[in-house]
């Protein structure tokens, strides 16, 4: 069955000569499935399983056509899409009425989800999400928290007169950090005071605190630690895979995924050229990586191995690689051996040992280190069934922002079947030598309005293969 456009996208679609693919009409479920909420899974051993369905030959035999969509059938899709439209508008006019009312804020929270990963009935939701931000601090943590966000992500113009006398109010940390980091987005010198004055009179050691205080020290100009030689990097843990994910600042422009082989070679094309693919590291709500749901931090991460969500549609099918930062893995994990009867603790001295002397000090890369401490955790690797067009017109088309993942790109055809997928792709540079135990390291690159491109990295990669093969 032929089916239009939801009205939001057709200005766009028609606008670029495109028509509506029936797979391509998304919509949330109940709530939209976060990286951070799978379904917990015991922790893999460190050695790779010798069969299963995501053992190391498994992923080599992946072809794309083995896949279907998990967004349903066109009419279902249609279906959800309309329904949680509907369910946006109810419950903004519900919260509109009783801006206090705790069940109609957590409501809210969850249709504000919906308007983030849809793009759309943004200024539906806005007149309550006003209303509640005044009276904020009497609810809740867990109300505060998706308010809070979406005052930053949607409308932090609009809500900076509400925050500016709700910050003192805010106890938690995490939800002072994130009404902090929305009032941040002013650019006022006497807003960045503001959130100097009220750190001072909290515990700037809590990790989302710290990395706050970072960000305030950022904004009011101190001179920031030049970034290390790269090609020190890119030689990080010899004698295990490692993908390296390339990014810019804010996360605004589609990044770059490389892969190191154990050997120290990067991976390359049947053609001899760097095997390489697009990724993004942007959350749907774009705050920094120590938040919960927010942009994947920068560091060094420990991977465990491949699964499957068992039910976020919006990953869909296809295997993720299980990255894991600091506290959620155990040191075991990080130093890729089995655990001990007396296993050490973490500490940020133990994390530091694990990258290059160079880059040891280099504070940006400890966020993985404090995003560990704050509690975060399933910031995996994975591709989606996204539609990228609602994003049309972003910096970062035709990426799909996720929960605070790194997200491959992958396209199906009208009837759902996969045509093209470049996590598995990646899946297969991975285990390329029969391994599925590694790490990840995610760096951002300098600014810049474009994506990432391998011109920025290709001469480091080639000294960093030179040092690590002996090839000159």
């Amino acid at each position: 069955m032929q089916m239009s456009p939801p009205v939001d996208l057709a200005p766009r679609l028609a606008a670029t000569g495109k028509s509506w693919p029936r797979w391509a009409a998304l919509a949330a479920p109940l709530l939209l499935a976060a990286c951070s909420q799978l379904p917990r899974t015991p922790s893999p051993g460190p050695a790779a399983a010798p069969g299963g369905p995501f053992s190391p030959a498994a992923l080599q035999a992946l072809r794309p056509a083995q896949f279907r969509s998990t967004v349903g059938s066109a009419a279902e899709a249609q279906v959800r899409w309309s329904t949680d439209r509907a369910r946006i508008r109810a419950a903004s006019a519900q919260a509109l009425a009783a801006p206090q009312d705790s069940a109609a804020l957590r409501e809210l929270a969850q249709a504000l989800r919906l308007v983030a990963h849809y793009r759309t009935e943004i200024d539906t939701a806005r007149p309550a999400l006003l209303a509640a931000l005044p009276a904020l601090d009497g609810q809740p943590a867990d109300v505060q928290r998706p308010l809070l966000t979406a005052a930053y992500t949607l409308y932090a113009v609009d809500a900076a007169a509400l925050l500016r006398p709700l910050l003192p109010r805010l106890t938690t940390p995490r939800e002072f950090a994130i009404a902090a980091y929305a009032l941040m987005q002013t650019r006022q010198p006497s807003d960045l005071a503001l959130i100097q004055s009220q750190l001072a009179q909290r515990d700037r050691a809590e990790p989302r605190l710290q990395a706050l205080s970072q960000a305030v020290a950022t904004a009011q100009g101190l001179p920031q630690t030049a970034r290390p030689p790269l090609a020190d990097l890119l030689a990080i843990r010899p004698g295990h895979p490692v993908v390296f994910s390339f990014q810019r600042p804010g996360r605004q422009q589609m990044g770059l995924a490389l892969v190191r082989q154990a050997d120290g070679r990067f991976v390359r094309r049947p053609d001899g050229g760097l095997f390489n693919i697009e990724q993004l590291a942007l959350s749907s709500s774009g705050l920094p990586g120590t938040i919960t749901l927010g942009n994947t931090p920068q560091g060094l991460f420990t991977i465990q191995g491949a699964g499957r969500a068992a039910s976020n549609v919006w990953i869909g099918p296809t295997p993720y690689l299980h990255t894991k930062v600091p506290g959620e893995a155990s040191v075991a994990e990080y130093e890729q051996r089995a655990p001990g009867p007396n296993e050490p603790a973490w500490s940020l001295d133990r994390y530091r040992t694990l990258l290059p002397a160079s880059w040891r000090d280099y504070a940006p890369l400890q966020e993985a280190w404090l995003a560990g401490r704050a509690g975060r955790d399933e910031m995996l690797m994975h591709g989606s069934t996204i539609d990228p067009r609602y994003y049309a017109g972003s910096r970062y088309y035709p990426g799909t922002p996720s929960d605070g993942c790194l997200v491959a790109m992958e396209y199906w055809s009208p009837e759902g079947v996969m045509v093209h997928s470049d996590q598995i792709a990646l899946l297969q540079a991975f285990t390329a030598q029969g391994s599925d135990r590694g790490y990840m390291v995610l760096i951002e690159l300098d600014a810049a309005p474009t994506p990432v491109a391998l011109a920025e990295v290709i001469q480091s990669v080639l000294e960093a293969e030179a040092r690590t093969t002996g090839r000159r």
